[in-house]
């Protein structure tokens, strides 16, 4: 195999330009505001650390959930999550337990 034949295993699109995306607030008008996660170019959590999001079993949620609190598209994000079953995070404000609970007292 040569160097040329090299092909990686990533897909080409997993990343996202941050200088493409803009400013959060301030999608630029080549963000397809068609697509059902263009809310994400005007999250928070997109531009901090994506590990307070994710914190070890039994860490601290605190520090997600002050962003969030504060964050214009937290509905929809919160809405992403239920829809699609997310399991771990936070994601809305609320952590996977919270989530969790949520939906139980939707479907009672």
């Amino acid at each position: 195999m040569t160097r040329n034949d090299y092909r990686p295993s990533v897909p080409e699109d997993w990343f996202v330009d941050p200088v493409r995306l803009g400013m959060p607030g301030l999608r630029p008008a080549t963000v397809d505001d068609d697509n059902p996660l263009a809310w994400q170019t005007d999250s928070l959590c997109a531009q901090t650390d994506p590990e307070a999001f994710f914190p070890e079993k039994g860490g601290s949620t605190r520090d997600a959930k002050r962003i969030c609190s504060g964050c214009s598209v937290r509905a929809q994000c919160l809405q992403y999550a239920l829809e699609n079953d997310e399991r771990f995070g936070i994601w809305g404000g609320l952590s996977e337990r919270e989530r969790r609970k949520l939906r139980r007292g939707r479907i009672a």
